[in-house]
């Protein structure tokens, strides 16, 4: 197969797909192709047992400034309304109570100054601060033989959506496709990407493509990609491998526990599965790996091309990993994949949320989890935490966009912008319209 097109999307995520939607929806681009290597979309990062199954809006992330919040709030919002309007059944998701709890005198003044001082309360106006005896209420097992001596404070929200991404993929493809100017290729992996004098070729295992623009959504190949057209040479990937710990049954909701500071890394949270609210799912845990997806070893090659193999790269991931906190992090989260051992390495986190877990309560998930490429800046030697997107001529290059799905339709709309620019105005966003699709489905406090 193959065909000359206005805009082709490489890659089948939740992030593809979003834009696939955006595009096919509340544009007038006259032909799009989406193209994906594997056989079936959404089946790698965005797949549910691949991710934490969070819808982000920045309440309970403690790691998150406002500024940050704010920001990350609206694109979920904007997903939340797309799953409000098509999905009245919740067969893609799920909503259930979500809090994040403060143990102790330190973290319980941490977590009040969060709510009343730093703005968070007023940000989010279902966001409630509750004690000991409505904690209990909500999450039995979070109080169930806790020292009554220790404070204990949780800020909690109705707005906890669990989220099957691979089905929300599926969910915004299928609804695209519904539109006669799109086509939709799996099994289609793109083994060369070229720049001509008039838009892009792209070569792949199912035939070539030639279009005007084109979105790389291919989580960590897109840098790669990026690389070989001669963007993003100062960036690499630290690619870090996400796990479970499975119980039965402990929580109705989504328990987070407060940020460690300094590190970038989700704090360790227990939650009900999105399809089986039986299971209780703890983590993630986070381990270096050098490969760009879990468990592939077809792609440790991948990762040295993105990794460069130069100096700078060395020197970059030499300065991150000595850090003082980071380092000790990065080498107990190798640990809780040890047999037996990982399991009681990894138990106190799970006893901060449920305290009377035993050992036996809980299992390594096998099967679960996925790869988050954290970027590295090879000319600051740091972690770049912010959206890692690369905008080129007619070309974007979507890595990591933060927080990855939460903000997938709002990163889709910004992404719609550019493309507008990039075709000179011969075509049109009806943002209103996108938004009337999503956001304005979102239920507010005072609804």
């Amino acid at each position: 197969m193959s065909g000359k097109y206005d805009l082709v999307i490489v890659g089948g995520g939740i992030s593809g797909a979003s834009l696939l939607y955006t595009t096919a929806k509340f544009t007038d681009i006259d032909s799009i192709a989406l193209v994906e290597k594997e056989s079936e979309i959404a089946a790698i990062n965005s797949d549910h047992t691949n991710n934490s199954q969070t819808l982000h809006f920045g309440d309970i992330e403690t790691n998150y400034t406002l500024d940050k919040a704010e920001k990350v709030k609206e694109g979920a919002e904007i997903l939340a309304g797309y799953l409000e309007n098509h999905d009245p059944d919740r067969e893609m998701h799920a909503k259930r109570s979500k809090m994040v709890l403060a143990v102790g005198d330190d973290e319980v003044d941490a977590l009040e100054s969060r709510y009343h001082d730093e703005g968070f309360g007023d940000l989010f106006p279902k966001l409630r601060a509750i004690g000991r005896d409505e904690i209990e209420e909500l999450e039995p097992k979070v109080v169930e033989g806790r020292d009554p001596s220790l404070d204990l404070l949780a800020l909690q929200t109705p707005d906890g959506y669990v989220v099957d991404y691979g089905a929300t993929a599926k969910s915004l493809v299928d609804n695209a496709t519904e539109e006669p100017n799109v086509d939709v290729f799996t099994s289609t992996e793109v083994t060369d990407v070229t720049k001509g004098y008039d838009g892009y070729t792209l070569t792949t295992t199912d035939g070539q493509f030639d279009c005007d623009a084109t979105v790389v959504a291919a989580g960590s190949h897109s840098l790669q990609m990026a690389k070989e057209l001669g963007y993003g040479q100062d960036k690499v990937l630290l690619p870090i491998a996400g796990s479970f710990f499975l119980a039965d049954d402990f929580l109705n909701g989504k328990v987070y526990t407060l940020q460690m500071k300094k590190l970038p890394f989700a704090a360790v949270h227990g939650d009900a599965d999105v399809h089986d609210p039986s299971i209780t799912r703890f983590g993630p845990t986070a381990k270096l790996v050098p490969t760009l997806e879990r468990g592939r070893l077809s792609t440790v090659g991948d990762f040295l091309d993105v990794f460069g193999l130069n100096v700078a790269a060395f020197l970059s991931y030499a300065n991150i990993l000595a850090d003082r906190i980071l380092l000790p992090y990065v080498l107990r989260n190798l640990v809780y994949d040890l047999p037996e051992v990982g399991r009681r390495a990894f138990l106190p986190h799970v006893q901060k949320v449920v305290p009377s877990a035993e050992l036996d309560d809980i299992e390594r998930a096998t099967g679960y989890g996925g790869v988050r490429p954290q970027i590295v800046d090879t000319k600051k030697k740091s972690l770049d935490m912010g959206e890692a997107k690369i905008v080129g001529d007619d070309v974007i290059f979507n890595i990591t966009p933060s927080p990855g799905a939460s903000t997938s339709l709002k990163n889709a709309m910004r992404d719609t912008r550019t493309l507008m620019d990039f075709f000179d105005g011969e075509y049109e966003f009806d943002e209103d319209a996108f938004r009337a699709d999503t956001i304005d489905n979102f239920p507010r406090a005072d609804d």
